[in-house]
């Protein structure tokens, strides 16, 4: 299934998913936001994913520039 299959655009995101795209958009990977989040890399990928799907991004690299540009992190 591909990620436009499962896009929810226009779905807030979580908490959870702000915070792991936030630090993703500072340049952290998932290894560096699980340990700042104190959560398994596993569980920063599915926030990850999470947010791609409902921002209808394909990748970090979109999912960070669709988020800024709606504000939807700083």
């Amino acid at each position: 299934m591909s990620a436009h299959a499962t896009a929810r655009p226009g779905t807030p995101l979580t908490l959870r998913e702000r915070e792991c795209l936030s630090l993703a958009a500072e340049g952290l990977t998932n290894a560096e936001i699980a340990g700042r989040l104190f959560v398994s890399v596993d569980t920063v990928r599915t926030h990850l994913f999470g947010a791609y799907r409902r921002l209808g991004a394909v990748n970090r690299a979109n999912a960070v520039f669709l988020a800024l540009k709606q504000g939807v992190i700083q």
